[in-house]
Order: structure tokens, then C-alpha cells, then sequence
């Protein structure tokens, strides 16, 4: 598979990589043996970008440990990415997603360190390629979290810092004190917030963009349903692209984007992924499936360009992305 930079420190990965929280949590049951046979298929396929995180799991580590033990052989050929943000011991329930509790987020120096130990424990590995910030704790000065992470790649426990789902002001703060290689948003056709403010800023800075929920949360895929047709603990029953008028809203795009994707002889999947790449050289996107099929289906997007025409049609459908009213 090709090839992108992400950022100017040095990171490169495949054009497309796998995400894995749908692996063991918030898209219904999941099983390890299919789940590992997806990733060693990736791998076979070119796939060098792998991303997990502590909270994946329920901070039980157990994304972390089913994606070590699955590239355990090939450990130093791939990228891989994993998150800190959380204190699981203190937890909020989140309502609609029976059994699954929240933690509460914390970015202190020491839960930095601690769940740092922990990722390189779970993952078997002496070093993790790309540490995120997974979500702005505001109790903790990003310059505090910054340094942190910038002792941690001096003590080569970690490659490249990234953040996820930051606003400009603090990329800005701390790729000043540790330079940031790339930030992790949710970026898709139905969702294009991050046009607007951060993508100039991350350009700006030169720092690469990797997008996750591409496919929309599995709207833009051929497999949708009414939200009251997934399991409970499903996130899909309480996204906003799935709630009454909202969802009539965009199953009415997603046909309009299903016919222009059959014209090109492609899935909608395919094209929501190559509308995507087409947005710029720096972004590689990280669609998350558990199925080997879907995974060659959605890496097949690599080798698609759309014409201008069609990125203009993409536009009059969804101007400012899906309808999402809450």
C-alpha cells in the first residue's frame, strides 16, 4: 500500500490504517478470533497504522493486549498508536449505553506515567509509536502534558506525541513546548467540523491529521438500520445522525451518495473513503471493522481518485456534512 507523511517529525504510515475500538466495545459484541484474523489480514495488505487506546476496552487493557498479541511477530513493521486521558477509578454512567461507565478524565504527569507503564505492558512491546492525549483534560495545563509526554520520547518509551480531538489554541501550546506529530479527529463526509479551524492549523504547524469514524459511525457503509435495530451498548442508539427527523434527513444523502458511488462502480464505502484521502496528502484515515472482507473492501479506497465533478456533487449534497441537530 502507499505511503503518507504524517507531520514533519518523521512519522509515515500506510495511506489507510485499522482502528480498533469497535473490537472490543460501543459497536455490539465483538470476537477475538475474527478480530485478530482482521488485523493479521490488514498486515498481509499493507496496513502499518494499528490504533488502540486505554480506554478501548473499559480500561481493562484488553484492546491494547488482543492488538499486541495479534502483531507480536511482526511487531517493529507496524505503527502503533495508543491513548492516555482517563482515571477509571472514578466513573459516570453514560445513559443509553447500559453497563459501559465513563471515567473521568485526568492528565496529571503521574497518570501520564502510569498508564504509559501499563499500554507497553498490554501491548508486550518497549515502545509505543504514537502516544495521544485522548480527550483535553482542562484540570491540567497542556504544557504539563506536553513535557510529560516529551520525557517519556526521550526515555524511548514513546516515538511521536499526538493529541485527539484538541481545539487550535492548545496544538498551538503545545507543539511549543513538544512538538506534536499528529492529531487524531473524527473527519468524514458527515462530519467536516474540523475544515473550518483546525486543519489550517495543523498545516500551519506541520502536523499530519488522522481521521477517525470515517465512515460516519457506519452511516456511510451499505449496512445502516434504524438505531432501535442495534444491541443495547451500542453507541449507534444514541448518536444524533440516527435520531428522527435527523435520520430521514441523511438516509435521503446517504442514497444520493450511494447512486454517484454505483455510477463510479464502487461502494459507498469505497467513495466515502476516497472523498476523504482526497481532502489532502497529510490525512490517512482509520476506518475500524472487526470483518477481513470489509477490511479489503474499505482498503481498496486507496486506489480510487474522484473527479473534481464528483467532489463537487459531494458538496451540493452535504454542504456542511450530515444532519445532526443535537
Amino acid at each position: 500500500m502507499k505511503q503518507r507523511s504524517l507531520g514533519r517529525q518523521g512519522l509515515q504510515t500506510s495511506t489507510l490504517g485499522l482502528g480498533t475500538m469497535g473490537m472490543t466495545m460501543a459497536y455490539g459484541a465483538a470476537d477475538d478470533t475474527h478480530s485478530t484474523a482482521t488485523i493479521h489480514r490488514a498486515h498481509e495488505l499493507g496496513v502499518t497504522m494499528f490504533d488502540t487506546a486505554q480506554l478501548y476496552g473499559h480500561g481493562r487493557g484488553t484492546s491494547e493486549q488482543l492488538l499486541g498479541r495479534a502483531i507480536h511477530d511482526y511487531r517493529d513493521d507496524v505503527i502503533v498508536a495508543t491513548k492516555f486521558g482517563f482515571d477509571f477509578d472514578k466513573t459516570t454512567t453514560i445513559p443509553g449505553m447500559p453497563g459501559f461507565e465513563m471515567p473521568t478524565l485526568s492528565s496529571t504527569p503521574a497518570k501520564i506515567r502510569e498508564v504509559t507503564d501499563d499500554s507497553l505492558r498490554h501491548l508486550d512491546t518497549d515502545y509505543i509509536d504514537v502516544l495521544y492525549q485522548h480527550r483535553v483534560d482542562p484540570n491540567v495545563p497542556i504544557e504539563e502534558v506536553a513535557g510529560t509526554v516529551g520525557e517519556l520520547i526521550n526515555a524511548g518509551k514513546v516515538r511521536y506525541f499526538g493529541l485527539s480531538e484538541a481545539p487550535p489554541d492548545v496544538i498551538r501550546r503545545a507543539h511549543a513546548v513538544q512538538p506534536v506529530s499528529v492529531l487524531q479527529s473524527e473527519y468524514s463526509i458527515f462530519q467536516r467540523w474540523n475544515e473550518h479551524d483546525v486543519l489550517p492549523v495543523v498545516r500551519e504547524l506541520g502536523i499530519g491529521f488522522v481521521a477517525y469514524s470515517p465512515l460516519g459511525r457506519g452511516f456511510l457503509t451499505s449496512s445502516i438500520r434504524s438505531r432501535t435495530e442495534y444491541d443495547v451498548g451500542d453507541i449507534r442508539r444514541t448518536d444524533p445522525f440516527w435520531q428522527d427527523e435527523d435520520y430521514e434527513a441523511n438516509i435521503a444523502a446517504i442514497f444520493e451518495l450511494t447512486t454517484l458511488a454505483a455510477a463510479r462502480g464502487i461502494t459507498l464505502a469505497q467513495f466515502a473513503l476516497a472523498w476523504l484521502l482526497a481532502q489532502g496528502p497529510d490525512i490517512v484515515p482509520i476506518p475500524g471493522t472487526r470483518s477481513p472482507a470489509r477490511l479489503e473492501e474499505n482498503l481498496a479506497a486507496a486506489e480510487i481518485d474522484l473527479t473534481a465533478d464528483e467532489l463537487a456533487r459531494v458538496t451540493t449534497i452535504l454542504p456542511r456534512g450530515g444532519h445532526r441537530n443535537r
